[in-house]
Formats: structure tokens, sequence, C-alpha cells
């Protein structure tokens, strides 16, 4: 009779034990966050933290203002109500680089980075771009980005190597 027991004791404080490892095979979280905004539209999820790689770029290249083929990005826009608003616009904020371009920060130096809209014209840190027709609930605003040298033919830049990073805010409007 004690062995029974002692076996049903035993056996009872595995399972225990077993049941207790398996709680745990791996955890973690989950963060949600978000804003609701007064806007005719909302911005994608994703589209409001773009991670844009210019890539490696050679110095020869941005020498006496050479530009990198441009890198495109998109903002996508959703849910978008265009019977009350029917153009959208955006402005780029940021560290000022040259010719009214986005600056750079770390180890590299003498380039800054050209934006511009889907048509190709040249967006200007702090200046709203032209104004963009809204078609449906979903949208995408075209963009491109390039590393381009600060020099000139006339006034060379000296372009250091190194890693750099940049930061563009953008704000959307609806006029």
């Amino acid at each position: 009779m004690k062995m029974t027991k002692v076996a049903i004791i035993s056996l009872l404080t595995l399972s225990v034990a077993n049941i207790a490892n398996a709680a745990d095979q791996g955890n973690g979280k989950v963060t949600f966050s978000g804003s609701i905004v007064n806007a005719p539209c909302s911005i994608a999820p994703g589209a409001d933290d773009l991670k844009v790689s210019l890539g490696q770029v050679s110095n020869t290249l941005l020498a006496a203002g050479g530009e990198q083929t441009a890198v495109p990005f998109t903002i996508d826009l959703q849910n978008c109500d265009d019977a009350t608003r029917h153009t959208v616009t955006a402005t780029f904020t940021g560290k000022s680089g040259a010719d009214g371009r986005l600056g750079i920060t770390g180890e590299a130096s003498g380039a800054s980075i050209l934006l511009r809209d889907g048509s190709g014209k040249k967006v200007e840190l702090g200046t709203a771009t032209d104004a963009q027709i809204l078609n449906g609930t979903n949208n995408s605003l075209q963009f491109s980005a390039a590393l381009k040298g600060d020099g000139t033919t006339d006034a060379p830049v000296a372009v250091g190597t190194g890693a750099f990073t940049s930061v563009a805010n953008f704000t959307l409007a609806y006029p």
C-alpha cells in the first residue's frame, strides 16, 4: 500500500513539474500605439515611420554636386473621405542641408538629401508640396530621395566618408 501511495505521489509530482515546464516556452509583449487625428484621411500603418535606405554611395559620385539615382518612397493614405477635402499637401522638416535640402548627421559629410515629389519637382524643407488630388479611399503620395554632393564644379566641397543618418518629419494638410 505504501508503495502505491509513493508511486501515485511521484506521478503527481512529475505531472505538476511538466505542466509548470510547459507553461512558459517563450513569451513577449505587443505594444499598440497611434493617434487619432482630425483629418479626412488616415495614414496607413507603417507609413508614419518610414525607413528609406540610400545604400552605399561613392564619394567620387558626389564630388562637385553629383547625385545618386533617386530612391522612391510613398506615404500611403487610407480611408479617405474625398467628399469633404479633395487635395493633400506634405511639408517636410528636419535638419537643414545645402540649398534647401535635408542635412545629414554622422561621420559622412559634404552631402545632403534631395527630396522630390512624384512629378520630380524638388521639395524644399519647410515648404508645402504642390497639392495632390485625392482619388477615392486609398491614396499613395509618391516621393523620392537622393544623396547629392553639397559642392559644385566651381565651388567644390570635400565629401567625407562614413555612415550617416537623417530624419525628416512630414505634416499633411488638406487645403
